[in-house]
């Protein structure tokens, strides 16, 4: 708890007492390595704080392919944003890299809490926001960097993904072909 406590002050002024009154309504879920927090064509109902563990959240390209869209790690929220704000099925998929802690919210509860303690409305506000931003900067390094530089970049931002995640599953993430990512790995390895 003290984790999720720490990450939503860093957020926004949440008091000791929000926290509180606010924690009663969250779930803690354990997945084990493979299991789904999230299936494509369902209807996302909840919001997740990983305490442990690695999220891949992939979606079915136009090639019937698993295209990975990200990697989720502790101490981030995860959820199919656009299934959850709207509550229609999801064209994500959510599945745990490795066994996995989250402690879930789901849509009615959390709407509860917006109602009733306006820093969640500011909390909302600003992970919306910041899940923008994000999504905007992974299809700028798509589409603005090489193959190398965004490689490193998973080096630099997120290297313990490089020891969970198959070489399938990190290349597709970069936008390259396997055969690729192993090209610029051994160049990076010399």
């Amino acid at each position: 708890m003290d984790k999720f406590k720490q990450f939503l002050k860093n957020i926004a002024p949440i008091t000791d007492k929000e926290f509180a009154d606010s924690i009663s309504v969250f779930t803690e879920l354990h997945l084990k390595k493979g299991d789904f927090f999230v299936k494509q064509d369902k209807i996302c109902r909840n919001i997740a704080f990983i305490v442990s563990g690695t999220i891949r959240i992939y979606y079915i390209n136009q090639k019937s392919e698993e295209t990975t869209y990200s990697f989720c790690q502790e101490n981030c929220l995860t959820t199919s944003f656009k299934s959850f704000i709207f509550q229609t099925p999801s064209q994500l998929t959510l599945q745990a890299l490795e066994n996995t802690v989250l402690l879930t919210i789901d849509y009615d509860k959390l709407n509860v809490l917006y109602k009733d303690y306006p820093i969640w409305q500011n909390i909302g506000r600003i992970i919306t926001q910041n899940e923008f931003l994000n999504m905007e900067k992974y299809a700028s390094v798509l589409n603005n960097e090489t193959a190398k530089e965004k490689y490193l970049r998973l080096l630099k931002e997120q290297p313990n993904i490089l020891q969970k995640a198959s070489i399938e599953d990190i290349a597709s993430y970069l936008g390259i072909t396997r055969r690729t990512l192993s090209r610029i790995r051994q160049e990076i390895s010399k």
